[in-house]
């Protein structure tokens, strides 16, 4: 039987026409709070990611974030390297899981984050979601979630098929991430309703949107406005976060410089409330067109 033989789908549950993977729910996630983070392709997510990653592990959690995208960069700053991936080291084990150990797909990265690249299918085939799936699967195997607070799922791009949804299925609450600009807004409206979706039929809600790489954040106020949805954090467009990239690095390693240290404080501010809880929102999409007369230009 091929690996993906046995994967059950729905038709039709999160919306007309739509084939969705389903989880099997003897590996959804237990007790740990699962936060998925989408955005346009580019936006920053991964940066976003780690460095949130981060500030919960300076909160005392006890932190695991899993790369959803098959260029495996996610948790890079984290670790200082590119990690390899849940499916390279299935494949190598002909999917026999169980001669895998924890340390053949867990790196440790800053802070005890517990750093998985689940990478992904290649270009044009196959289905994110079961990378997702087995990815999930594999650290219940080994009781990896037992001992964690946080999940942080880092999703490819802004693919709201259903295999790039799959992170959704486990979430509690989802964040976009967006730019104070047209395309990135216009992504975050098919998310938000990718995730009205999935949320017929799982728990996930929106938490919010984090306005990133933006001196100014009015047309995201703008539109979150119109649509009912919250801004819960504002990261500006300063040099330290490309500087962070390129050296590999989170935020907090890097020296303590005044707009690195209030970046840092945003993010704990941003983790703190993720942590405490925040109130399930529920927008509603807009229209293409009608986003255009509402942010476009004549």
């Amino acid at each position: 039987m091929s690996p993906r033989d046995d994967i059950p789908h729905l038709r039709g549950e999160d919306g007309e026409g739509s084939v969705q993977v389903h989880q099997d729910p003897s590996v959804m996630i237990g007790s740990a709070k699962v936060f998925s983070i989408y955005g346009k392709g580019g936006i920053g997510k991964s940066t976003t990611s780690s460095n949130l990653s981060a500030a919960f592990s300076t909160l005392g959690k006890r932190v695991l974030q899993i790369g959803c995208d098959p260029k495996h960069d996610s948790t890079f700053t984290l670790t200082g390297r590119l990690q390899p991936t849940v499916i390279d080291i299935l494949k190598d084990v002909d999917f026999h899981s169980e001669e895998l150990r924890p340390e053949d797909f867990v790196t440790e990265g800053w802070g005890g984050v517990q750093c998985i690249e689940a990478g992904g299918p290649p270009a044009g085939t196959g289905c994110g979601g079961y990378v997702v799936g087995q990815t999930v699967k594999l650290l219940k195997q080994h009781h990896m979630l037992e001992d964690t607070d946080v999940v942080i799922f880092d999703v490819l791009g802004d693919v709201v098929c259903g295999g790039f949804a799959a992170p959704l299925q486990h979430a509690d609450r989802a964040v976009i991430v967006t730019a104070n600009d047209f395309d990135s807004i216009y992504a975050m409206n098919r998310i938000i309703a990718a995730v009205q979706a999935k949320a017929r039929n799982y728990n996930v809600r929106l938490a919010g949107c984090i306005a990133n790489r933006s001196r100014e954040t009015d047309e995201v106020d703008r539109y979150c406005r119109e649509v009912g949805l919250d801004r819960i954090a504002h990261m500006p467009d300063i040099d330290a976060i490309r500087r962070s990239r390129l050296k590999k690095k989170t935020l907090f390693e890097m020296p303590d410089e005044d707009d690195i240290v209030a970046a840092r404080a945003e993010y704990v501010r941003l983790a703190a409330a993720l942590y405490a809880g925040t109130e399930p929102l529920v927008p509603t999409p807009m229209e293409d067109r009608d986003i255009f007369e509402l942010l476009g230009f004549d």
